[in-house]
């Protein structure tokens, strides 16, 4: 017969000795920490107030005053820029070019991303770098660079043009198809730089956790979409909200483009446009402040959401 016997783990430490422990103060050992943590964040508190506090507090004032700016005009600078038929088109405009922009950037960058995470060492970094040399373009350089390759008559794609039947750029660069012009010169000058800040994120999954999951017989593919993904969503909607707030604010090149065009595109094209128009063309200040104000909120919104969707901030926990 076989005696199995049970034995009781016996704490040596007295209950008594935790029970009458006097409990540490709170707070004392963090305040160190608290100290560096205000001294950190305090440039970027001041900066903040400066560049985007102050600046932001300014509009709204301004576009509560009256057209002539000489005293309270209540929401007649809202008013105006809603009635204005330019306003819908604008936010429609840049609703377009996004709609383009965002899935392709996403699709894209997410597929070089996985696939040269899937290859480490040497091969990787060096794709890491050729992919984000288009993107260390400044953005007026990569503008030049497009506008070269969208005219006919100098592109070496000229073929390409003259096979649609286009002879020159006004003809490219007609306003039916400048949400997908737009959305190329975006995706090239960025692709690039997000590939490598996702790559930075997948380099972050535990090794552990993907080879266990090899052990337990998951495909690359399953590895991909089961695990990376999934784990690299708050950089997808960092990736996305600075994108989105990014296409709100497009100015420069539809901008340009209307000038090379001669007017074929409208130089109100997108909300910067407008507020530009309202402020240096019919220098009604009070409503280019409403329409940044606006502008801000809608902005603020469809951060909200991201963020919210994606659970950018989650601790996790």
């Amino acid at each position: 017969m076989t005696t199995t016997l049970q034995l009781r783990t016996i704490d040596p430490a007295p209950r008594h000795h935790a029970a009458h422990s006097r409990p540490r103060p709170r707070g004392r050992g963090h305040r160190p920490e608290r100290r560096f943590g205000v001294l950190l964040i305090a440039p970027y508190a001041a900066l903040l107030l400066v560049a985007g506090v102050v600046p932001t507090g300014y509009a709204v004032v301004k576009s509560l005053q009256n057209e002539s700016e000489t005293g309270f005009g209540g929401l007649g600078a809202y008013a105006r820029v809603g009635g204005d038929f330019r306003f819908v088109e604008t936010f429609v405009n840049v609703g377009l070019t996004l709609a383009v922009w965002l899935p392709l950037m996403l699709a894209v960058v997410v597929l070089l991303a996985l696939l040269i995470d899937a290859r480490p060492g040497r091969f990787g970094s060096w794709m890491r770098f050729v992919y984000y040399l288009p993107g260390a373009l400044a953005g007026i350089a990569n503008f030049m660079l497009w506008l070269f390759l969208l005219n006919p008559g100098q592109s070496p794609i000229s073929f390409l043009w003259h096979g649609f039947g286009y002879h020159n750029l006004s003809e490219v660069a007609a306003p039916g198809h400048l949400p997908v012009i737009l959305a190329g010169m975006l995706f090239f000058q960025g692709a690039g730089t997000w590939v490598v800040v996702l790559g930075g994120g997948l380099n972050g999954i535990p090794e552990p956790l993907l080879e266990s999951a090899r052990l337990d017989g998951a495909s690359a593919w399953d590895i991909a979409w089961r695990i990376k993904l999934p784990l690299i969503r708050p950089w997808l909607g960092y990736m996305t909200l600075l994108n989105v707030a990014y296409g709100f604010q497009l100015f420069l090149e539809p901008q340009v483009l209307s000038q090379v065009t001669h007017g074929m595109i409208s130089p109100q094209w997108t909300p910067n446009q407008l507020s530009f128009t309202y402020a240096y063309q019919i220098l009604d200040t009070p409503a280019a402040a409403a329409m940044s104000v606006i502008l801000l909120l809608i902005t603020l919104a469809l951060g909200l959401v991201i963020v919210y969707r994606t659970r950018l901030f989650d601790d996790g926990r």
